[in-house]
């Protein structure tokens, strides 16, 4: 076995190119290879207990050894492995899918849905669909998009041409044309206010004037997560999202929800939305919809969108858009599976149980250590800002370490975290305990504590 371990440690970075990394980087400082998980824990390949605070990457929800899940997957693979659902075709899973989806999300005003293999793809077919929509309609000029910078929309052409960091745009660039940017109501590092209200007011006025100014009749749809992940944990303020709407609907330009991220549970309601009682045009879903055990995307269309396809004969109302592995029927068995697990087990009234006192109890870290400028989050979402100055806000250097430092003394007490940019990310399995969060909890605050004492040291 040593020596099996070994070939694996050589072998990874030689071959394997990791996402969002530089192979040379990889080579130079082998990632952890995570061999075995178990309920809200994770083995790496040497044995070493880890609580997966990352849940995977916003996906295992239901932990990695959920009974129901597994025995659907299996019963699956039994019955039939895989068919496509190409025009005419289609298989028991993928009907029993959608229902039990539309069903769920029918208090939101969701008509249909459409299956991809994960976020990126239903980004990709909320973008499609959006223009679709509006030739239909007989506004062949809507084609523009408009999101907000720091938003995080998946790496299809599409995707990366709304988002909002320029990280992920750069070396791929030029883009998709007609994306255009507005402001982050991010109420840490804005230039208007630290008045919340006024923020959410502010942005949405910059939303309406971008609308105005590139003509409402070229703008197809608006795009935003309801709560920012990979761009920092970005709370919006409470007003945000209906004053959206309202422009949105004042301008006749859709609303795609992002929730690959925040659906399923992880905000405390089922999806994000709900926290802003706001209904989307169409949601993007992925991640929690099979608690990662098998990739699924899915992109819900709302009543008014669907309407509009549905009121229409013709050639141009064809859904030219899909993937071999749409609606995968094992992918498919597991989401049926962990949608009943969500409802029966009532998994966002948990997460909305616990999240507050995780949230208090992390966000104590800005008084203890001047390296830490902002805790925000909700629910089981949370991101730590470090900065180089907490008085005066002013940024990490990209150069800097200390996340970095931080993560791997996290991960010597037995926690898996994610390090975004200056960011410390968080967001564990929504099926964990109250002992595991005090867990989690503690082995933070002892990392943050080692790498101050070290930073303290050096001076």
């Amino acid at each position: 076995m040593a020596t099996d371990i070994d070939t694996l440690k050589r072998d990874n970075a030689q071959y394997l190119w990791h996402p969002m990394a530089h192979p040379q980087a990889m080579r130079n400082a082998r990632p952890d290879i995570i061999a075995k998980g178990q309920g809200c824990w994770v083995w790496d390949i040497d044995g070493h207990k880890l609580l997966d605070g990352v849940a995977g990457l916003w996906s295992s929800n239901l932990g990695h050894s959920c009974k129901p899940v597994r025995d659907a997957i299996v019963a699956q693979l039994d019955e039939l492995p895989f068919f496509n659902t190409f025009r005419g075709t289609t298989h028991p899973r993928a009907i029993e899918l959608s229902t039990q989806l539309v069903a769920l999300m029918r208090p939101d005003g969701v008509a249909a849905v459409m299956f991809g293999n994960g976020g990126s793809d239903s980004v990709e077919a909320a973008l499609k669909l959006s223009r679709q929509f509006h030739k239909l309609r007989g506004d062949k000029d809507r084609s523009k998009f408009i999101a907000l910078r720091q938003g995080y929309h998946g790496v299809h052409f599409g995707g990366m041409s709304v988002n909002g960091n320029t990280n992920f745009r750069r070396n791929y660039e030029p883009l998709l044309p007609g994306c255009f940017h507005i402001d982050s109501p991010w109420l840490y590092r804005n230039a208007y206010t630290q008045d919340e209200a006024e923020l959410g007011r502010i942005v949405a006025q910059q939303l309406d004037r971008e609308i105005t100014f590139q003509g409402a009749d070229t703008v197809a749809a608006f795009i935003a997560e309801p709560i920012q992940g990979a761009g920092g944990l970005i709370v919006p303020p409470a007003n945000f999202w209906p004053l959206v709407r309202a422009v949105c609907d004042k301008h006749g330009v859709l609303l795609i929800a992002d929730e690959v991220v925040t659906g399923f549970g992880r905000t405390g309601q089922m999806f994000g939305t709900r926290l802003w009682g706001v209904q989307a045009d169409l949601w993007c879903l992925a991640k929690g919809i099979s608690s990662g055990y098998v990739p699924l995307g899915a992109t819900a269309i709302g009543q008014k969108v669907a309407a509009v396809f549905d009121a229409d004969s013709s050639a141009a109302g064809q859904i030219t858009h899909g993937y071999t592995y749409s609606a995968h029927p094992v992918a498919a068995a597991a989401a049926i599976a962990t949608l009943k697990v969500l409802v029966d087990e009532d998994i966002p009234g948990h997460v909305a149980r616990v999240g507050p006192a995780f949230q208090q109890r992390l966000r104590a870290l800005v008084q203890r250590h001047d390296f830490v400028g902002d805790v925000r989050g909700h629910g089981l979402m949370l991101g730590i800002e470090m900065v180089a100055d907490q008085a005066s806000r002013a940024p990490l250097p990209k150069t800097s370490d200390i996340p970095a430092r931080v993560a791997r003394a996290a991960y010597e007490r037995g926690l898996m975290v994610r390090v975004s940019g200056p960011n410390l990310i968080l967001s564990p399995p929504l099926v964990i305990t109250t002992a595991e969060l005090d867990f989690l909890c503690d082995a933070l605050e002892a990392a943050f504590a080692q790498v101050a004492d070290e930073i303290a040291r050096v001076k």
